[in-house]
């Protein structure tokens, strides 16, 4: 059965970029309503703008999505992890801003407040798509697959040249509660030089390290009290990758493979995806297969203790 949250939940936060207070609400949304984000500071033109990959507007920094009256919503994607990792089908998230806030980098203040209010189910099945072929994506060396598979799997490396960060891989299969447990408390990270080039350039003004953000600078690391997990950076890559993918408007029964990918990289994936019928079909979800599907089964017991 499709799941909505049971009730309003809020919270307060600052974005990442802007730099400025917002307020996000997720309410509870019918059968079928998917997720959608509204405007509520937007007073001329359409508030609405649907959580969909072809809305998604390129930028390297984010996901950003954007309807026809320009009206745009970015860093969607730890909220969108987030009610993917809980097994959350329809909402509708209002904002008094521009910007999703970044709390403290990651998907963990979402996921534990969500976990504490609960689920309501609705009576309606899950439907899915099914990927039925691979399908590729690539630009210089980074790179982003499809592959046929039973339920979703995230497999992801990451090279930097910084000693800090080097090179990362983990592969994770995400059924049930893996992004509760392995993901969701792992925040976002970059390189000093890129800050300051962001900064310069007025981005990122409300990034603190250590607090929102993890800054690497060769072997140094700003990160309040340390790194959450060894291999926090790919982790996160992980947590942007289940977000982005799940702007597919559907769960995806897949094995998702990037190397040196991001949000672009993803949307460009799923676009590919997309526009090839013979790549995949929608499906509604046997019991067996609802059951495999990530955020079936995660509970507050999950949430690491950091969170």
């Amino acid at each position: 059965m499709q799941k909505t949250v049971k009730s309003a939940i809020r919270f307060n936060g600052i974005g990442l970029h802007t730099g400025k207070p917002v307020r996000m609400v997720i309410e509870p949304a019918s059968a079928g309503y998917g997720i959608w984000f509204k405007r509520t500071d937007v007073m001329e033109g359409d508030q609405m703008i649907p959580a969909r990959w072809d809305v998604v507007e390129q930028s390297p920094l984010c996901t950003k999505i954007k309807n026809s009256d320009g009206v745009t919503v970015s860093t969607i994607e730890h909220i969108m992890a987030a009610l993917a990792g809980c097994g959350v089908h329809n909402a509708l998230i209002s904002l008094d801003g521009p910007e999703v806030p970044i709390m403290d980098g990651s998907s963990a203040a979402f996921v534990k407040t969500i976990l504490v209010r609960g689920l309501a189910e609705q009576a309606a099945p899950i439907r899915a798509i099914k990927v039925l072929k691979p399908v590729r994506a690539d630009r210089d060396d980074a790179w982003a697959e499809i592959h046929p598979h039973d339920n979703l799997e995230i497999d992801f490396q990451i090279e930097f040249a910084d000693e800090s960060i080097g090179t990362q891989h983990r592969s994770l299969n995400m059924a049930n509660g893996t992004f509760v447990r392995e993901l969701c408390d792992c925040r976002t990270f970059c390189l000093q030089a890129d800050v300051d080039t962001m900064q310069a350039n007025g981005l990122a003004l409300g990034g603190v390290p250590g607090e929102n953000a993890v800054v690497f600078d060769g072997a140094h690391v700003q990160s309040g009290k340390g790194l959450r997990r060894r291999d926090e950076p790919v982790r996160h890559k992980m947590l942007d990758a289940l977000g982005d993918l799940y702007t597919a408007g559907l769960p995806i029964l897949g094995r998702y493979v990037g190397h040196r990918s991001g949000h672009a990289m993803t949307n460009k994936l799923l676009r590919a995806l997309m526009s090839d019928p013979d790549a995949f079909c929608i499906v509604e979800c046997s019991a067996e297969t609802a059951a495999r599907l990530p955020g079936v089964g995660a509970t507050m017991s999950e949430m690491p203790a950091v969170a």
